[in-house]
């Protein structure tokens, strides 16, 4: 009985109805991701900047490497503003 009441005040009240709103764009259909057939045939890499400055050379970034077969992470440390040569260079 209270489960209908709460349902229906749900449905007419303002603040309820504001805060359950999508605003943002529909999400895309999910893929499969592909599998790979073998170690090193598929890695993502993503970074990650903005973090507190640390180690020998002020470290304030990572580069994240995950090989998919054994699902082995890699972090690498940078700096904000290493090159893509430097990037190359430590991969």
């Amino acid at each position: 009985m209270w489960q209908k009441y709460v349902a229906e005040y749900c449905k007419t009240c303002d603040r309820c109805q504001k805060a359950n709103k999508s605003t943002g764009k529909r999400l895309g259909n999910m893929m499969k991701i592909q599998e790979p057939r073998g170690p090193w045939k598929i890695v993502h890499m993503d970074w990650v900047t903005g973090l507190p400055p640390g180690g020998y050379r002020i470290y304030n970034a990572c580069l994240v490497i995950v090989e998919i077969f054994s699902k082995t992470p890699i972090f690498l440390p940078f700096q904000k503003y290493d090159t893509a040569m430097d990037t190359a260079y430590l991969i």
